[in-house]
């Protein structure tokens, strides 16, 4: 009935499966948890490799690479049950009744997501940026969800039928960290499968770094420009993107580009601060955009 799909780099999943496990005896179906690193070669895999002493669970660490976008393809390959959840290996369960929650949500739906929290308060002065982005942007109840219901699915935490993921998959010629998810969503809503928002959270467990956090977000607005330029998503589609059109045909555009390589040591210093700003942190996005196409 479900296969429990969990991509991992360089994390101990060990304890989510062990959950996952456990629910899903407790609510007695058919399951599968099929957990794969993307060859970090972490140490960590030493404690992974425990997962496959679970029944119908399994760990393999691959020997090559394949980026976060084509280890999720490979995952809902191996998968044999017609309904994927996809997690990440750093979440946390927070709900007891997680896995029933999803089972009395099915129904007729083809995608259902059940979001995500960060920690009410952050790990240490060094997870400040990611934390508070993912705080107080990221993290929405399933009422606010549904006002834009294909634009607010993450792919962590998200049952989709298996039938309706053959038809879109994740993109793996974009390597670059960032954006999979909008891609992803951006298909689905060409398609448009039956969606639903739920309130099934899980805790985002392992934040990012300030200093980290900066040159995935460099990283995800390459990414963002290569989706856009080679025409697999629509600029219309993403606010960002949105917004860097309206300064290309007001001209300002060079102007943002100037500001970021006037002010970028400022920028930076104050996001990898203990108290980054997000208003700071949005305005380093969008003239770090018009910065690259300079």
């Amino acid at each position: 009935m479900l296969s429990i799909l969990i991509p991992i780099y360089d994390y101990n999943a060990f304890p989510l499966v062990e959950e996952l496990y456990k629910q899903c005896i407790e609510c007695k179906i058919t399951f599968e948890i099929l957990c794969q690193d993307d060859a970090s070669r972490s140490p960590l895999n030493k404690l992974n490799d425990e997962i496959n002493s679970i029944p119908n669970c399994s760990f393999i660490a691959l020997e090559k690479n394949l980026a976060h976008r084509e280890n999720r393809n490979l995952l809902a390959k191996r998968a044999q049950y017609p309904y994927l959840l996809f997690l990440d290996g750093d979440s946390v369960i927070i709900n007891p009744n997680y896995i029933k929650t999803y089972l009395s949500n099915l129904g007729n739906y083809d995608v259902i997501y059940g979001g995500r929290l960060h920690p009410e308060n952050c790990p240490s002065e060094q997870q400040t940026l990611r934390w508070k982005y993912g705080k107080f942007i990221e993290d929405k109840l399933a009422v606010e969800r549904k006002k834009e219901p294909f634009k607010c699915l993450l792919f962590n935490n998200t049952i989709i039928s298996k039938e309706c993921f053959n038809q879109v998959k994740f993109d793996s010629e974009i390597t670059l960290y960032g954006h999979d998810d909008t891609q992803l969503s951006y298909q689905l809503s060409l398609l448009k499968p039956s969606v639903n928002h739920i309130d099934n959270q899980v805790e985002h467990g392992d934040i990012d770094t300030n200093e980290a956090y900066v040159g995935k977000t460099k990283n995800s607005i390459k990414s963002l420009m290569l989706l856009v330029g080679s025409k697999k998503i629509e600029a219309k589609y993403v606010r960002l993107l949105q917004l860097y059109n309206f300064l290309n045909k007001t001209k300002l555009n060079t102007i943002a580009a100037l500001f970021y390589r006037i002010f970028k040591t400022v920028m930076i210093k104050n996001l990898v601060s203990k108290n980054p700003s997000l208003l700071i942190y949005n305005l380093f996005r969008v003239t770090y955009m018009c910065s690259i196409k300079q």
